[in-house]
């Protein structure tokens, strides 16, 4: 049997007509850049997460360099984020030629360890970036806490968990801007690069909608220097259709994780691998984690890999190596050792099939697979 780590003809061929009646519209209006088709996108977006403004961009990456752009980041400034995460988190802040300062991650969540964050910052420190890495969101509550004390605008991160909810509200709409990722591995996925960027603050949102066309208004007077972060109406015209079953395949991936987490409950209790957790922080205050990746770790990690793959189960490390770990970061002068607990993750950490679209027999083989590797005598 043959499992990728997804499917995206699953998910297409159901919606065809819709997704491709939306391209005809735009393809006969030939209005390309912009336009009703991302306005309407735009005011979706802004509904289903909670927010007074949405602003597409090009991309994810651009949406946190737009947002980075927006706060005025400059050369010297430092933003906190943590080292186990998509290099563009990062990369966007050594663009600005600014410093990204790393704090490592919960080891249950993977993500930012809100307790790390006091000891690092600075009168440099002009941003915070907690990732929701995964499809969960990070510990919000505390890192508000400490961004507001120490007046520090919040970038979440929330490029895999559109649709995620933290204490009852929607991610993105927690801190001072939230980004969205539209790449099509992504829960809500498009057909090519497109982004989000959403924010309650009005002059924010002013700022954002002028830096993404050059940083003119009106057009061809510049006040200040934007770039090209436009997103055009043929993302847009996809993710309209696309969004209306975002919920239905989010629910979907949580179906589908929780029959692994009970198919797997032994392999857990024996430590030969451990299932993602959906933090629970009171009696009925629960994350609502959308599994854009169900990330387990696992002994032998790389020798599971390589069996899952010679018999047909599509896997990913999400992420083989730390930021403070890559040679681009070298000078930084964080080695190893720096931040055990993502060192670790990225050792162990695998990603198995969770697409909403997965058949019964699908994942049954999956969860076969993975208990025939850990039945070998050396592994027991």
């Amino acid at each position: 049997m043959k499992i990728p780590l997804l499917d995206l003809k699953a998910q297409y061929i159901p919606i065809k007509d819709e997704i491709r009646t939306a391209l005809d519209e735009v393809i006969e209006s030939q209005h390309f850049i912009m336009g009703p088709k991302v306005d309407e996108l735009e005011k979706k977006i802004a509904a289903y997460s909670g927010v007074k403004y949405a602003i597409g961009v090009s991309s994810g990456t651009d949406a946190l360099l737009i947002a980075l752009m927006a706060l005025d980041i400059r050369p010297g400034d430092e933003v906190v984020t943590t080292p186990f995460t998509f290099f563009a988190t990062a990369g966007v802040i050594a663009r600005l030629n600014a410093t990204p300062v790393f704090v490592d991650i919960d080891p249950v969540t993977f993500n930012m360890d809100a307790a790390k964050i006091e000891q690092v910052l600075s009168r440099r420190t002009k941003a915070i970036i907690p990732i929701h890495l995964f499809g969960q969101c990070a510990d919000m509550e505390p890192i508000l806490d400490i961004a507001a004390r120490r007046h520090v605008p919040v970038i979440e991160d929330a490029a895999q968990s559109i649709g995620a909810e933290y204490k009852g509200k929607r991610s993105g709409s927690l801190g001072t801007m939230g980004i969205f990722s539209f790449f099509p591995s992504k829960n809500l996925g498009g057909f090519g690069d497109g982004g989000m960027v959403v924010t309650n603050d009005d002059a924010l949102g002013e700022k954002l909608r002028i830096l993404r066309v050059h940083g003119s208004k009106p057009k061809y007077y510049h006040k200040i220097v934007g770039g090209n972060f436009r997103l055009d109406a043929l993302q847009a015209s996809v993710l309209n259709v696309k969004l209306k079953y975002l919920d239905g395949w989010s629910q979907g991936r949580r179906n589908n994780a929780a029959f692994y987490d009970e198919r797997f409950r032994a392999l857990d209790e024996k430590g030969l691998i451990k299932t993602p957790v959906p933090v629970y922080r009171t009696s009925g205050d629960k994350h609502y984690h959308i599994y854009n990746q169900y990330t387990i770790r696992a002994r032998k990690r790389d020798e599971l890999q390589e069996f899952l793959k010679a018999n047909g189960v599509g896997t990913e490390v999400y992420y083989p190596l730390p930021l403070h770990l890559q040679e681009c970061f070298r000078d930084l002068g964080q080695a190893k050792g720096a931040f055990p607990v993502s060192e670790e993750a990225a050792d162990a950490v695998l990603s198995i099939p969770v697409y909403p679209e997965l058949s019964q027999e699908q994942k049954e083989y999956v969860v076969a697979k993975i208990g025939e590797f850990y039945k070998k005598p050396t592994l027991c």
